[in-house]
């Protein structure tokens, strides 16, 4: 096994707000993956393996794994058949049969599906992708011949702005977004050079230090999964969240539907059964950025005044 794949989540300094989403995925699969944008050398590709060193696999409807999450790489070079599957057509026609051969989807089913340079990989197999994670199933169709077969997977994607962005409706299909950024705080920057040089020089006891911390992570994570079911929200919260993406002219309801169950993931995730307003403020910066609409070339960021103004407005009714 790789050093990098080894290192621990918990040892990653900074970078919150792309280990909350991360997290928060692997508490609710249903939100539906996270789309990581940054330069070179933040921690993007670290933390996602890193995160499954600790993680249980996704849960079935009837049981709990004990093992850790697999991630499972998407190369930008996979062909549509490497990814979906294929069927042996000339198999089933003497036989009657269905021989189906497992792509990547198959192998990615209830762990983590990464992608590295997402934004590089073509249009059609990105939307075999997406597909997949909304429906939770793969199907192949081959010459009249389907096979379809579970595909519940974590989709996470990393990508450098830089090298070019994906198209509107693609970044709107994943939940979550974050922009990682190099450190500006000079403590911190030194405390990412003194941590990785301790990993480089002795891995075994650099992660054996970080082991309570990444076991306290593992309960945590559990724990969040059973609180999840019993999450209450007001109708005061969802009438927010619904103005909050009217006011950020984002298009459809996808939006307003993920803040909610993102807000309700994080309680979950800090042992609370009731969403609070933080919540939904904290969710709205994760769900909105990449759906607000750009016209061409228009480099667009997102105005997190908007929440403030829209929470404002409801503590002031209260």
């Amino acid at each position: 096994m790789k050093l990098y794949e080894l290192y621990p989540l918990t040892a990653i300094v900074g970078q919150e707000d792309m280990k909350l989403a991360l997290i928060l995925n692997v508490i609710n699969p249903s939100l539906g993956g996270v789309l990581i944008r940054g330069e070179k050398g933040t921690a993007k590709s670290t933390a996602v393996r890193a995160l499954a060193e600790i993680i249980p696999p996704i849960p079935t409807e009837y049981e709990e794994s004990s093992e850790s999450l697999k991630v499972i790489d998407l190369p930008i070079s996979a062909t549509e058949d490497r990814v979906v599957g294929t069927i042996d057509v000339e198999h089933a026609i003497k036989t009657g049969e269905k021989k189906f051969e497992s792509g990547i989807l198959a192998e990615a089913h209830r762990n983590i599906l990464y992608v590295d340079e997402i934004n590089l990989l073509e249009d059609h197999i990105v939307d075999v992708l997406l597909d997949a994670a909304a429906m939770g199933v793969n199907v192949v169709e081959r010459e009249g011949i389907s096979y379809s077969h579970p595909a519940r997977f974590i989709l996470v994607g990393t990508m450098n702005p830089e090298e070019g962005d994906l198209r509107p409706q693609l970044l709107d299909r994943f939940a979550l977004s974050v922009d990682v950024y190099g450190e500006k705080d000079v403590s911190l920057r030194m405390e990412v050079i003194k941590r990785r040089l301790q990993f480089e020089a002795d891995p075994f006891s650099f992660i054996e230090s970080y082991k309570n911390e990444q076991q306290q992570l593992r309960l945590t994570v559990l724990q969040a999964r059973e609180n999840l079911k019993a999450i209450k929200i007001t109708d005061d919260l969802i009438e927010i969240a619904a103005k909050i993406s009217i006011l950020s002219e984002v298009e459809g309801h996808r939006s307003d539907i993920t803040m909610i169950k993102t807000a309700m993931t994080i309680a979950a995730f800090e042992n609370r059964i009731m969403v609070e307003v933080d919540d939904l403020r904290r969710a709205a910066s994760l769900v909105l950025p990449h759906r607000l609409k750009r016209k061409p070339f228009e480099n667009r960021t997102f105005d997190s005044t908007v929440i403030d103004s829209v929470l404002e407005s409801y503590q002031i009714m209260k």
